[in-house]
């Protein structure tokens, strides 16, 4: 995945999930460790608002759709609630407004599991609001697996192979001083 091709391969979105993992597990040592100190009663509701207000909505309309379509506006709650900078946000003014605290440790608990155990990301508008395979997706990663064997890689695609040589040719050609007759003519 890079900015020009902005998806993952099965290995990729491994790979993306065990980073959540290793936040899971610090976050969860954390809370085992200061296990003492945490208020629970705020540290669960910090765990829970996140699916309260950002998926349970979006799920249960989801499942009382006859066609499977929702509003987008599911997809933004669960977006924004499920969102990094967001639970960031809220820490910080907790801290700011109740008080630093172990509990807060639940928000990042919270978004390393989904992520890390359930595969959980952001979702976006063009995918059922639960996880289906999408058939065009399946052909990507087929064609991009391909792709992907041998040694050297990427295996170059026809399509740029026939881009590549089209850029050499006019390459070639802008090369050629002015007044000087061309090989055709």
């Amino acid at each position: 995945m890079d900015q020009a091709n902005p998806f993952e391969t099965r290995t990729t979105f491994r790979l993306h999930r065990a980073e959540y993992l290793v936040g899971l597990a610090v976050s969860g040592g954390l809370i085992v460790a200061h296990a003492d100190e945490i208020r629970w009663l705020p540290a669960l509701v910090l765990f829970l608002y996140i699916d309260l207000i950002g998926y349970l909505p979006g799920a249960i309309a989801y499942r009382r759709s006859a066609d499977k379509r929702i509003s987008k506006v599911f997809y933004v709650l669960y977006n924004t609630m499920h969102s990094l900078i967001t639970q960031g946000a809220v820490a910080a003014l907790w801290c700011w407004l109740v008080q630093p605290e172990w509990a807060l440790l639940a928000l990042a608990f919270h978004l390393c599991g989904d992520r890390g155990v359930f595969g959980n990301f952001l979702k976006p508008f063009a995918l059922p609001f639960e996880p289906e395979a999408d058939p065009g997706y399946r052909r990507l990663v087929d064609g991009l697996r391909r792709r992907g064997e041998g040694r050297r890689v990427p295996v170059p695609t026809p399509e740029s192979e026939s881009e590549s040589e089209s850029e050499s040719e006019s390459e070639s050609e802008s090369r050629v001083p002015a007044g000087t007759p061309s090989a055709g003519g």
